[in-house]
């Protein structure tokens, strides 16, 4: 066992990303304490991993030399930080906070302040590549922060993680997963229209996927979603609900750094007629089922 895989690491939120992260970083030998605002899933990770859970974010962050956070939004964030109990209480000078909610490049920049503060140093470091993506160690991190910063984590960071990258200062990362969140508002909107007009057009959805598949028309989300979209199959990750709250974030940047963004602003009000129809915890593909439910155009 390295020297480096023995360091104490403290990891907040076992959601469906979370916990197989913080796993993987058990099973590469750190020490590892779990904090889980349910406390059963927080045990029945112990069970699972090894390692031990705290009462509290801020008796897990102790001693720790790196404290991982993966929650829902900046209201959770700012809980599990500031809070009555919130890592910064814990946390020694020297540490490192990394954050791997996606949330507000403008909460970055505001917790890397507050971390200087203490001599904590901090990473922004939104992930992308879904549950399966977590489950199979092969996530894509984006960071902002300093250097130094992200040469200490990067040998904890490869334990989740197929690709991980500094982009610029506190908030960059943050901001490339707005970008990665647009391309994909983007193309799955694309498909979700190309497969409604095959149906509509009575060809066999399924035959023209495993064709145009092979040419340029090829994406991610063809490969994992388009046959399943097809089938109404919509339970294979990131929920709508998810995305909503991303793509908030982004058009509020966007209202910021004066980006325009007419195709990102209008999936995002398809979204919201998913959830209208009870779709809030379907997959993002679901898309398609708001074209089913339009009348045809047919003139």
């Amino acid at each position: 066992m390295s020297v480096l895989s023995q360091q104490k690491v403290a990891f907040i939120g076992l959601g469906v990303m979370g916990y197989p992260m913080a796993g993987h970083l058990q099973r590469n030998g750190y020490q590892v304490t779990v904090f889980n605002r349910t406390q059963a899933k927080a045990e029945q990770w112990v069970q699972e991993f090894g390692g031990s859970w705290a009462a509290s974010p801020a008796l897990a962050a102790q001693d720790a030399e790196l404290v991982m956070l993966c929650v829902g939004n900046d209201d959770d964030v700012r809980a599990v930080v500031y809070g009555e109990q919130g890592v910064l209480l814990s946390m020694a000078a020297g540490s490192l906070l990394i954050d791997h909610t996606t949330a507000s490049a403008e909460l970055a920049r505001e917790l890397d302040a507050a971390c200087a503060a203490r001599g904590v140093g901090f990473l922004d470091a939104p992930v992308s590549g879904g549950q399966a993506g977590a489950q199979n160690g092969a996530l894509t991190i984006m960071l902002g922060g300093e250097a130094p910063h992200f040469a200490k984590a990067e040998p904890c960071l490869q334990s989740y993680a197929r690709s991980a990258r500094l982009l610029g200062p506190a908030g960059a990362g943050q901001l490339a997963k707005m970008v990665n969140q647009i391309c994909i508002a983007g193309v799955v909107q694309g498909l979700a229209e190309a497969m409604h007009f095959a149906q509509q057009s009575g060809l066999d959805g399924h035959a023209v996927l495993d064709v145009i598949s092979k040419g340029a028309a090829q994406s991610w989300q063809m490969e994992n979603r388009g046959h399943t979209m097809l089938d109404g199959q919509y339970n294979f990750g990131f929920a709508v609900d998810w995305m909503r709250k991303d793509l908030a974030i982004t058009l509020n940047e966007a209202r910021r750094n004066g980006a325009s963004l007419p195709v990102t602003a209008l999936v995002d009000q398809l979204y919201a007629q998913v959830q209208a129809q009870g779709g809030g915890r379907w997959d993002t593909s679901s898309l398609l089922t708001v074209l089913q439910r339009q009348p045809a155009n047919k003139s």
